[in-house]
């Protein structure tokens, strides 16, 4: 099995389209994937996934909290075996959870806690052309799929997040979501083309914040809606965070802003109608070790005497919702 991207008809979206089926796009993605040293064998699985997936009726379901593929029941206990098997080497699996057939991978995130928490405030995504940057193994743009949206294109630069993706729709036959090997920084500038752009989880892993709500800011239609998502701490207008090597243990977090911070970044990055939707606290109810995912979770990276700290001694992650419009 290779891993092709279609050709994309939005015929109102006339850049957008020329991009996607440019011949430049399909030969990054081809070759983000062939440089990751272990793609060759990921596409092996992904071939053996397909074989299987033969023996039951295509389908998806991604309207409730576990985003559902392939019909249950018709596996036999051995068929039910080898797939298990076969999906556990495409481990971590962060976000979700996923169902395939009546296997449920319980994933690290429950990520329908977060998908709740904006669904009811955002613009309604019915007939929308959306960007998912940062997409991950692509959970939240089946749910995206559900909403209506007329196409989703997710981005995310790590090859196994598309080998998870690929698995899934090895069950879930033809839908308009493709997942793209590519970082944000790789769009062209001033694409201009998405009704609605969703950054949820990457601010705080970006040297420049400015460059990448910027990148945000370009990649959207005059009028067109941003839902960003990221790490923020408590205090006044100015106040940021630049953690040491690491902050609860990740090692790639920069800049933590207040909610006011992050508002005053978006103003000036030129957005309008900026809102804060939500701010919750991470718990290890919503992110925690489990069997698809069995290594060290959040309850291992926070102080073990203060759960308000991490074990740098920074305040826990509580994560803001914001949304914005770009300028008409």
């Amino acid at each position: 099995m290779t891993v092709s991207i279609p050709e994309f008809t939005l015929p109102s979206h006339p850049k957008l389209q020329t991009w996607l089926n440019s011949k430049q796009l399909r030969e990054q993605h081809s070759q983000h994937l062939l440089n990751h040293g272990k793609w060759m064998e990921w596409n092996d699985i992904l071939t053996q996934l397909q074989t299987h997936a033969e023996h039951i009726p295509p389908g998806l379901d991604a309207s409730d909290a576990i985003v559902k593929a392939g019909s249950p029941g018709l596996l036999t206990e051995a068929q039910r075996n080898k797939i298990w098997t076969l999906l556990q080497q495409f481990q971590p699996w962060r976000k979700g959870p996923f169902q395939i057939g009546d296997l449920l991978i319980d994933s690290e995130w429950r990520s329908n806690l977060k998908w709740d928490r904006l669904i009811n405030a955002i613009q309604p995504l019915n007939n929308r052309v959306i960007l998912d940057v940062g997409c991950g193994n692509g959970y939240f743009s089946w749910r995206m799929l559900a909403q209506g949206a007329k196409q989703v294109i997710g981005i995310d630069p790590y090859a196994l997040f598309i080998a998870q993706f690929q698995a899934i729709r090895q069950f879930s036959s033809e839908h308009p979501v493709e997942l793209l090997a590519m970082r944000m920084e790789d769009l062209p500038d001033n694409l201009e083309s998405f009704d609605t752009v969703f950054s949820m989880g990457v601010l705080y892993h970006r040297k420049s914040p400015f460059d990448h709500l910027l990148e945000l800011r370009n990649s959207l239609r005059p009028g067109g809606e941003l839902v960003l998502e990221t790490i923020v701490i408590d205090g006044p207008k100015g106040m940021t965070l630049l953690p040491g090597q690491r902050y609860a243990n990740m090692p790639n977090v920069w800049l933590l802003p207040s909610c006011l911070t992050l508002e005053n970044w978006l103003q000036r990055c030129g957005f309008v109608n900026i809102r804060i939707i939500d701010i919750n606290r991470t718990t290890s109810n919503e992110q925690r070790t489990t069997d698809s995912m069995p290594f060290k979770s959040l309850v291992d990276f926070l102080d073990p005497n203060n759960p308000d700290l991490t074990i740098e001694g920074y305040p826990a992650p509580q994560r803001a919702i914001v949304m914005a419009d770009k300028k008409t």
